[in-house]
């Protein structure tokens, strides 16, 4: 693991660092999309140990975070955003069904904001999006699923608010 997960920061940081906007973030997508094309990868980068949320990578310049994370079976997330940042999620084992949602009123610390779905869409093995600042959606796992994550920043240290779907 150590060897291609080193690989896999040293490119997405070579990529963010000269491109740290949209078009940078496409790119670390597509180079996800490619690295789950094999098997070995996956394995390599997400074993059965894994947990929910498992930080493998910190950059210390650009902070961007790799996650890795494991859902032995069904799990939802309600509707969020990255606060002031992106994410891009590659789906490595089993599907994650996405719902993209709009912003109906914004949400404060004392009341959640109103969304509403926009639309609902599959991410499958090999597939990776990326949701930019702002975007806000939520997940649906019915059974056992893996993917990578890479996240702007660290989000287990920003405060986010809170939405409702309506």
């Amino acid at each position: 693991m150590e060897q291609i997960l080193s690989d896999l920061a040293s490119k997405c940081s070579d990529i963010l660092g000269a491109n740290p906007g949209p078009e940078g973030r496409a790119r670390v997508a597509e180079l996800l999309s490619e690295l789950l094309a094999d098997s070995a990868n996956i394995e390599a980068l997400i074993p059965p140990t894994t947990g929910e949320r498992d930080v493998l990578y910190r950059d210390p310049d650009l902070g961007f975070c790799i996650l890795a994370h494991q859902y032995p079976g069904p799990k939802s997330s309600p509707p969020h955003d990255h606060g002031s940042s992106w994410a891009i999620y590659a789906q490595a084992r089993g599907e994650t069904e996405m719902t993209d949602f709009e912003l109906l009123s914004p949400a404060s610390e004392e009341v959640p904001g109103k969304v509403r779905a926009t639309r609902t869409y599959r991410l499958r093995p090999g597939e990776a999006y990326v949701y930019e600042e702002g975007d806000l959606h939520a997940p649906t796992r019915t059974g056992p699923t893996s993917l990578l994550r890479i996240e702007g920043t660290d989000m287990s240290k920003v405060k986010r608010l809170r939405f409702e779907a309506v």
